[in-house]
């Protein structure tokens, strides 16, 4: 039988032996506790000041501000920018400050954030937000369907400035325009401006076309090109358009210039020269279109030189036509030139001579074919009409 004391001291032996134990729980809930305290060194603060201003047609500056508050300490830090009108994207940077080239008819809005540059176990910040109002202007009176082109062209006046750009934009007039309503458009190409001067107009005298004959443009440039187009009405008041441009995409090549081509026996040998463009011989791919107008084809050769050298009959009419454009290697891919001015090589004018001679010879009555020949001018018709017939002339 075990007595009281035995089970008294049971009990003590019992206390002693777990007190341990709950020493290690109860050290370990305490370890645990500290761990989910906030550090303050750790905790990344938001920027502060952050503003968004239009400094220029299509183009803001976006600036910020570390916050005063954060802790300092040894982890770099840096920014997550991102944009969230008028089309969304993202960067980080360790900068304060961002100028953007973008349209702002529909408003612009960012947000940014601090984030560890190096130690991403650290949580981001949370958001600051701001934004900038699209301009007022009645729904339905900015102008639609804005459209433009640049033309490379020599200018004699300078030697700096060998080539000149010209630039050509279109548009049609808003919807919802008052009959009274005048546009006016700009461009800016990096830091100059320009207004309009020389307009085209509708029946009710509404600017819808500009030309530019020279502008500061480079056509070997990579910068955008950005078209703005604000109005006035006394009825109304306008909504104001912007668009960027990127400059292969609207840059209109020249055709290439004094295409020449020879023919000996069937060799027929084309050479053409580069077109009028600020950009090296190099830069330039090229199409050759040869049509044989007796059998009714086309053959077409792409070339990265300016000379083809084929073999062709040689009782054909052939007309002969090239094209250009700047190639990948020297900027983005862009719009092919017109094609050239065709020109003419073949023998078949010779050979259809010949069929309408004999034509007269065959139908003349026997003995009086040598006075009967038609005259020079009758015979020219009936060649010319011949040559109609068969789709020779580019008429």
């Amino acid at each position: 039988m075990v007595t009281r004391n035995e089970r008294s001291g049971q009990r003590r032996q019992d206390v002693i032996i777990m007190a341990p134990e709950l020493l290690i729980l109860l050290g370990a809930a305490v370890i645990l506790q500290a761990d989910l305290l906030p550090d303050k060194k750790s905790l990344l603060l938001p920027p502060v000041n952050f503003t968004i201003k239009a400094v220029n047609l299509a183009q803001v500056l976006l600036r910020w501000e570390p916050n005063p508050d954060q802790e300092q300490s040894n982890v770099q830090l840096g920014y997550h920018v991102k944009i969230n009108a008028p089309q969304e994207e993202e960067y980080e940077t360790r900068n304060t400050e961002r100028s953007l080239v973008t349209i702002l008819h529909k408003g612009f809005s960012a947000s940014v954030q601090t984030v560890p540059w190096s130690d991403h176990s650290l949580q981001a910040s949370s958001w600051v937000s701001a934004e900038l109002k699209a301009p007022p202007g009645s729904p339905g009176t900015e102008i639609v369907n804005l459209t433009c082109t640049t033309n490379t062209k020599a200018d004699n006046y300078t030697h700096f400035q060998p080539y000149q750009v010209s630039l050509h934009c279109t548009w049609l007039v808003g919807k919802d325009a008052p009959d009274d309503t005048q546009y006016f458009l700009y461009y800016r190409y990096r830091s100059r401006i320009e207004e309009c001067q020389e307009y085209s107009k509708d029946v009710l005298q509404r600017n819808v076309a500009c030309w530019f004959p020279r502008t500061f443009i480079n056509s070997k440039g990579r910068d955008s090109l950005a078209v703005y187009v604000n109005g006035s009405s006394k009825e109304a008041a306008i909504k104001p358009f912007d668009q960027l441009f990127a400059l292969h995409a609207i840059d209109r090549v020249n055709p290439p210039a004094n295409v020449t081509a020879e023919l000996k026996g069937t060799c027929l040998s084309i050479h053409w020269e580069k077109p009028v463009s600020a950009f090296p011989s190099h830069c330039f791919d090229y199409e050759v279109k040869i049509y044989n107008a007796k059998k009714g084809y086309f053959q077409t050769e792409k070339m990265t030189t300016n000379t083809l050298i084929t073999i062709i009959d040689d009782v054909s009419k052939y007309y002969i036509q090239v094209r250009a454009a700047v190639s990948s290697v020297c900027r983005a891919t862009g719009l092919w030139s017109e094609w050239s001015q065709p020109i003419y090589v073949g023998k078949y004018l010779l050979f259809i001579l010949k069929q309408v001679a004999l034509l007269v010879v065959v139908t003349d009555p026997p003995g009086k074919w040598t006075c009967s020949l038609l005259s020079l001018e009758m015979l020219s018709l009936s060649l010319l009409c011949l040559i109609l017939s068969v789709g020779l002339l580019p008429f």
